[in-house]
């Protein structure tokens, strides 16, 4: 098996160990979110919950260049970014339970994934609105006067929205270490991305923000996501400059599990043709194995990780006990405001 490859080589330059982690990220994004389905179709999990199936490349090169002490923030489909930052399975699966053990105390749910002790700083329901919050972040590394990025991921729509146009417009007059990425599923919940946006590549509107750079890739390569992202990295971390890159990529389900896999706005044909010839899982591995870096007992082995990590993490959250009605009055307020009284509706 190879272990070193030259940096002009098409895997970057990666070594084996480098590369056999973004598989299994890719496998353990993949497989968490099949067993987050599972899960609400027995009825475990409820409420709003957006998958992640058939974009994993998108995630896993971007976030597998970062330092541990960089910034993520993304919206609501947002399982495998607070996974690859390094939250604990379990934590995540007893948050998509609503069980206390979450990483939201069961409050927040599959929509409100938080971990600031490993810089993911939330996954945001409100469409567009943490891209101030990425902004704010990128102010705040400035500010302090360390090298730090943060990485800002957006769906399609939201090049669409008024926030959009405010957050790179101060990220690239104040010059902050913001690398916002546009993960183009070709869909905004129903609407194809041609019926709502006049122009092709989303990402062509980084021109009109003087020092962006603007860049439209191949969201389902995993190994090309990475080095734009490498690149757009190293241009904020040592330049201060923020960037643009729009991955265009693709969900093999629907919008929501309220969604149907094909609903009225795409067709079988379509979902099928993208799952048989772009899947990023399959492409990524057929790379590997044709530069014989894996094998199939590799597969089998990292497969048989996963797994264990997903049974691992659903026992947890299952022996996590349910929050009470008291639960409601915590976390409301960080601290005490003279003149305020709890009202108690239970009583």
């Amino acid at each position: 098996m190879a272990t070193n490859i030259t940096k002009s080589d098409e895997l970057l330059g990666l070594d084996r160990d480098a590369l056999v982690e973004m598989l299994r990220w890719m496998i353990l994004g993949r497989r968490f979110e099949e067993r987050c389905g599972e899960m609400y179709q027995v009825g475990e999990i409820g409420g709003f919950c957006h998958l992640y199936i058939g974009q994993e490349a998108v995630a896993v090169g971007a976030l597998t260049p970062l330092r541990k002490d960089d910034y993520v923030i993304t919206a609501y489909r947002d399982h495998v970014h607070g996974l690859l930052c390094g939250m604990d399975p379990g934590r995540i699966m007893a948050e998509l339970f609503g069980r206390v053990a979450g990483c939201s105390k069961g409050k927040g749910g599959s929509m409100h994934l938080f971990d600031p002790a490993v810089g993911f700083m939330g996954g945001h329901a409100i469409v567009g609105g943490h891209l101030p919050l990425a902004v704010g972040i990128g102010y705040a590394i400035r500010y302090r006067e360390t090298d730090q990025v943060c990485v800002c991921f957006l769906g399609d729509s939201v090049a669409n929205i008024g926030a959009f146009n405010e957050s790179l417009n101060m990220a690239a007059l104040f010059q902050l270490p913001v690398v916002f990425v546009i993960e183009n599923n070709q869909y905004g919940m129903g609407t194809a991305v041609h019926r709502a946006a006049a122009i092709e590549n989303l990402a062509d509107r980084a021109c009109a923000y003087s020092g962006m750079q603007g860049w439209t890739i191949d969201g389902m390569d995993v190994l090309e996501v990475r080095g734009t992202i490498e690149m757009a990295i190293d241009r904020a971390r040592t330049h201060k400059l923020p960037s643009l890159i729009e991955a265009k990529t693709y969900r093999f389900v629907g919008h929501s599990m309220s969604d149907p896999n094909y609903g009225h706005y795409r067709t079988k044909e379509e979902v099928s043709q993208f799952k048989s010839h772009d899947d990023p899982i399959k492409r990524f591995i057929e790379r590997l194995v044709k530069r014989q870096v894996i094998s199939a007992a590799d597969l089998d082995s990292l497969e048989q990780e996963v797994k264990k990590i997903l049974d691992d993490s659903v026992e947890f959250a299952k022996s996590s006990p349910i929050p009470q009605p008291d639960d409601l009055y915590s976390d409301i307020y960080t601290g005490e405001f003279p003149g305020i009284r709890r009202r108690d509706p239970w009583r």
